[in-house]
């Protein structure tokens, strides 16, 4: 055996895969849970709320952790943990359990994508760090196909609880073979938690930043989330539905690769205000209807939303405030899953009585003044010189 260690993009990939096979499980899932439970169905979109909620809620966590004890040793323990958490919750009997052990998994699964930014964020340039992330992003998509459509086939030939079961075993497996991660090199000590949540309180562009990434949780993960749910009332099967949701898995895939390369000769206001626009056209249609045929456009022009948009305000994230990034990354990634909990919170009783048009018209309403804003302050925003940029 040479003993050559994979790159450090393939691994990150697939953290980002596995992770997003737990986050993603549930969505298609959530009609079958409730039927199984027992349960109404506004119950199980709670419980599906907790998971992006703790999710959202433990990020800053992360970040400060990474910076006290590595990148890799953070990334590892919270696989292991996230899990294991996930395995447990495939035997939860009622659904304040489930609420309660994905919540759990969720908080420490959501240590992976983070972690990874941040990862690509100490160790890859500026001048390429957008082609990375987007990279980075495959993982995502496979991820999110899979799901997509993996978990809607099992609800509806096996039982929901199989896809944790698969979940769960693959985060606990992953959280071994990251030992072939090297640790990236810090450069010197890094940023206290005091310093840098005051450099971030100071920091008027960042927070603004922020604004955006809880914006963009409502708008585009709040959409994705209830996609599968939309598609099932209009009479669809669970596995149809979730079919139709893994095109935009498939869509992510094909727009991050086209994404990467434009970011290279397009600046990045561009991409958002793509994104933002496929993001708010897609929700105006399924507000017009929920037909799988539809449905499949709005998963299309959801993916394309994502690869754009959500890359440059990601890879803005990673830059805009350099000698506290971890942090940054961090609350960024809360800010973002916060605001698809708080969604998912709020459209629980629309969505109980099917009133999913109302829904997505919401999600439209948002989306422009999200990508008109975002588009305006990167367009004019400008790259620190110092600060300790690789």
């Amino acid at each position: 055996m040479s003993g050559r260690r994979p790159p450090p993009l393939r691994l990150l990939q697939v953290t980002t895969l596995v992770s997003t096979l737990d986050r993603f499980a549930m969505p298609p899932m959530l009609v079958a849970i409730a039927a199984g439970l027992g349960v109404p169905l506004a119950s199980v979109v709670t419980a599906a709320g907790a998971y992006f909620l703790v999710y959202g809620l433990g990020q800053p966590l992360w970040g400060f952790a990474s910076d006290r004890y590595g990148r890799v040793t953070v990334l590892r323990g919270s696989l292991l943990v996230a899990g294991v958490l996930s395995l447990v919750s495939a035997l939860s009997p009622t659904v304040l359990v489930l609420g309660i052990t994905r919540g759990l998994a969720g908080g420490f699964f959501g240590a992976a994508y983070p972690s990874a930014l941040i990862y690509l964020g100490d160790t890859v340039e500026p001048a390429r760090r957008q082609q990375a992330i987007t990279g980075l992003m495959v993982g995502v998509a496979v991820g999110t196909a899979a799901a997509s459509a993996g978990a809607g086939a099992l609800a509806d030939l096996t039982s929901w609880r199989l896809a944790f079961v698969l979940t769960g075993t693959a985060a606990v497996v992953l959280s071994f073979v990251l030992r072939a991660l090297p640790e990236p090199d810090s450069g010197g000590p890094r940023a206290t938690v005091r310093s840098s949540l005051g450099a971030i309180a100071r920091s008027r562009v960042t927070l603004l930043v922020l604004a955006f990434a809880f914006t963009e949780g409502v708008v585009l993960l709040g959409a994705l989330t209830l996609l599968p749910t939309a598609v099932e009332s209009a009479g669809a099967s669970a596995t149809l539905a979730g079919a139709v949701t893994g095109v935009y898995g498939v869509a992510v895939l094909l727009g991050s690769s086209s994404v990467g390369r434009l970011s290279l000769a397009w600046h990045p206001a561009r991409l958002i205000l793509l994104g933002a626009g496929c993001g708010a056209l897609g929700a105006a249609l399924l507000a017009l209807s929920q037909a799988p045929l539809t449905a499949v456009v709005v998963a299309v022009l959801l993916g394309v939303a994502w690869s754009a948009m959500h890359s440059s305000l990601q890879t803005w994230a990673t830059e805009v405030l350099p000698g506290a990034r971890a942090v940054v990354v961090s609350l960024f990634a809360g800010a973002l899953f916060v605001g698809s909990a708080l969604a998912a919170a709020a459209v629980a009783a629309p969505v109980e009585s099917g009133r999913f048009g109302a829904v997505y018209a919401g999600y439209a309403a948002l989306a422009l003044p999200l990508g008109v804003g975002a588009w305006a302050a990167r367009r004019h925003w400008r790259r620190p010189v110092a600060g300790g940029e690789p």
